[in-house]
């Protein structure tokens, strides 16, 4: 019994021993982590590759550990990731939390984005720490939309297919084709084209020519318009003087001829349609005896009518 006894009080020793030994461990573990503090991050994400005591990095720089992971009861849509961070990290307003995927299936979460001289994140969120905004990393952001994105790949595959047919490469071969021919033939007509260009600079000159020529013809006539003492200008205003003299003359001859034109009017008109009505009557009278002469004899004039003849 003795025996029995004496190996039980040296089991229980050596678990008592071997708890202590444990909580000392772990208690030099933490006095190396030092103190940390509770944060929650909300994914609207897959979260596929992160798990309990996956890295959590600020800026590269391991800054934690990920302490629990569930669906926030609240709303399923969102990931409830509780995060532990040493006090020594700088979590202030502005930092950010996204999820960083690798093509080896393991995720870890990166923090970035803090502002100099702003507050802590200190307020309590909806389960009790508090809560660190999110927003999509880059190559998580591209696993995510993975799917997506193997879809449009493969519709742009299929339109690419149809684009690259039979019928759309023969078109295409024949477009080479036209435009080969297009471009010989430019080749063909290059001398006949450098030389209507040369005709085309010829004319150009021809035309620059005569524009001078009557720009100074121009200048020339401005220049004798405007000078008062050339003869052009001396025979122009005596031109004129002669022609305002002439003018004048008319003027008063005109003055002159409106009376008798106006005594023409008033008397002299009327009695010449008069004397003109007459005349009118007397070669009226003139023809009638004409007439009476040519049809009945000289003797119509002188004796009256021929009496008939009667038989006896």
């Amino acid at each position: 019994m003795e025996t029995r006894a004496n190996h039980i009080w040296v089991g229980a020793v050596t678990l008592l021993l071997l708890a202590g030994l444990a909580a000392l461990t772990i208690w030099i573990a933490r006095l190396n982590q030092g103190a940390q503090n509770d944060y929650d991050i909300f994914f609207k994400q897959s979260v596929d590759g992160l798990a309990r005591g996956s890295e959590v990095s600020y800026a590269g720089v391991p800054a934690g550990q990920v302490k629990d992971i569930a669906l926030w009861e609240k709303d399923p849509q969102f990931v409830r990731v509780r995060i532990k961070v040493d006090r020594k990290v700088p979590i202030l307003v502005g930092t950010t939390a996204s999820l960083q995927g690798s093509f080896t299936g393991v995720s870890t979460i990166t923090l970035s984005g803090a502002l100099k001289g702003a507050p802590p994140i200190q307020e309590p969120g909806p389960s009790g720490a508090p809560v660190i905004p999110t927003k999509r990393g880059g190559l998580g952001e591209l696993l995510s939309n993975a799917p997506l994105l193997l879809e449009r790949l493969a519709t742009l595959t299929e339109r690419l297919t149809l684009v690259l047919s039979d019928k759309n490469l023969n078109s295409f071969q024949n477009i080479l084709t036209n435009t080969d021919h297009l471009s010989g033939s430019l080749a063909a007509a290059a001398p006949e084209v450098k030389a209507t260009l040369t005709e085309l600079q010829s004319a150009i000159r021809q035309a620059n020519y005569t524009l001078s020529a009557v720009e100074k013809l121009s200048n020339s006539t401005d220049a004798a318009i405007n000078d008062q003492n050339s003869g052009a200008m001396v025979q122009l205003r005596a031109t004129l003087k002669s022609a305002q003299t002439a003018a004048d003359t008319i003027q008063a001859a005109m003055a002159e001829v409106k009376p008798g034109a106006k005594q023409f009017n008033d008397r002299t008109l009327p009695a010449f349609e008069s004397t003109l009505r007459e005349i009118q009557e007397t070669s009226r009278s003139l023809r009638e005896l004409t007439e009476r002469v040519n049809d009945r004899g000289v003797g119509s004039l002188v004796g009256g009518n021929k009496l008939p003849d009667y038989k006896q």
